[in-house]
């Protein structure tokens, strides 16, 4: 890694959150291969580093099952249309890897042999062993739960130390920054205050389930994408949630 010759990931598993909204941009629709590609640079070298990355996308660049189907359409369709959405950025985001030079492999919860593995948890544990960088999508392949579900999920399937969560945002607030000028920002909480004050980090179901299963999630801005690599070698940036 360029500015770290010397130093060594704290990681050497991790779990790789990064929003559909991130890969948007500011276009807010879509995708943003300037964005992509230099996300996928940074997964580069901390893959390159000896870190081994799994990777699971959200879909909101295109569509939330929830908010975009909502009273349009039966929630359970609606929220297999945002699982759709997810292999979409996903492919995106293995392409630019490959195009990158990284060995990369998509498995997705719902079967769709023709562009992707099925999840098999076994599978993804030897691609990561062997050096691939494996991205996840169709979240947990069952509706009513969100991608951040899914990305704790297999982060405990797979044995990862830490989920790092790449937001729009660059760290865990007493309130929405973007609405109240008197929020605070967090460098250090437990799950137990995230859930009691409601705090927009993760939907209750993750951060019961990471919270169960003792997985630190560390919560920092995507717009730098440097920040992953920051996170992978333990600076102290965004937000971790323990």
């Amino acid at each position: 890694m360029d500015t770290y010759e010397n130093a060594r990931p704290k990681y050497k598993r991790v779990l790789l959150k990064i929003s559909g909204e991130a890969l948007a941009g500011d276009k807010q629709f879509g995708i943003d291969f300037d964005v992509v590609r230099s996300v996928c640079r940074v997964i580069k070298e901390c893959s390159e580093a000896g870190v081994e990355m799994g990777v699971v996308v959200g879909g909101g660049n295109f569509w939330r099952g929830m908010k975009d189907g909502a009273g349009k359409m039966e929630r359970t369709r609606a929220d297999h249309m945002g699982m759709m959405a997810t292999v979409m950025n996903s492919l995106a985001v293995a392409d630019v890897l490959e195009q990158l030079g990284v060995e990369v492999r998509v498995q997705t919860a719902l079967e769709i042999r023709a562009v992707a593995e099925p999840y098999i948890r076994l599978k993804a544990d030897k691609h990561l062993k062997n050096g691939r960088v494996v991205i996840f999508g169709c979240g947990t392949g069952n509706p009513y739960f969100s991608t951040d579900t899914a990305a704790v999920l297999r982060a405990a399937e797979i044995g990862a130390e830490v989920i790092l969560l790449a937001k729009n945002i660059d760290g865990v607030y007493s309130a929405d920054p973007r609405l109240d000028k008197d929020a605070v920002k967090f460098d250090h909480i437990t799950y137990d205050e995230v859930l009691a004050k409601h705090l927009a980090v993760m939907d209750t179901t993750a951060t019961s389930l990471s919270m169960d299963n003792q997985i630190p999630v560390l919560v920092f801005a995507l717009r730098d994408p440097e920040n992953i690599k920051r996170a992978i070698m333990g600076e102290k940036i965004g937000t971790i949630v323990e």
